[in-house]
């Protein structure tokens, strides 16, 4: 298989059927439903998990609540240094994060994508009393911290508010403990 990246072309790692790596463009794995990597934080302090509302125009669940942060690693990119540099990127913070567990699913976005991913789960722990959180505008429209218990209300009440993948994940964790 060609694991050659073209350039000016940002690619992601797709998962062959046996299990090999392969470079894809991004919105090519969204569109195809390409199951590939991908990456999520969780930044807690105490029972408190701070959220971020997508910015509206991004290219798919705009202006929906999801969890601390998630992207994608790039081509050759490493999982942790992906974490780690996405939560700077969206966030303008850096913490330790904790490898925590990898889980897979599948979800339909809006605009017919779809996530495909075998999704690695970070932890980080902060004190939001001295954390410094300043949203990309680009990424992110605004955060806030909120319980598990306030979440799972939230969710019931407008599920529409909240990205798939983040019911996804409130459904297999509804304490969020990862």
């Amino acid at each position: 298989m060609n694991t050659k990246v073209p350039e000016g072309v940002i690619t992601i790692p797709a998962i062959a059927e046996d299990g090999t790596l392969y470079p894809v463009e991004k919105l090519k794995a969204h569109v195809d439903a390409l199951f590939h990597l991908a990456v999520s934080v969780f930044v807690f302090d105490g029972d408190h998990l701070l959220i971020q509302q997508r910015a509206a125009d991004k290219y798919h669940c705009g202006g929906q609540w999801a969890n601390t942060c998630c992207t994608h690693p790039h081509w050759g990119e490493n999982l942790q240094d992906c974490a780690e540099r996405r939560l700077q990127e969206e966030l303008g913070f850096s913490l330790p994060l904790t490898e925590m567990r990898v889980e897979e699913y599948f979800a339909a976005v809006d605009g017919g994508l779809h996530e495909h991913e075998r999704v690695t789960l970070y932890r980080g722990q902060a004190d939001k009393a001295f954390l410094k959180v300043r949203p990309n505008q680009a990424e992110v429209s605004q955060t806030r911290w909120i319980t598990a218990e306030e979440l799972k209300r939230e969710m019931a009440h407008s599920p529409e508010a909240f990205t798939p993948w983040f019911h996804i994940y409130l459904d297999r964790f509804p304490t969020l403990v990862l």
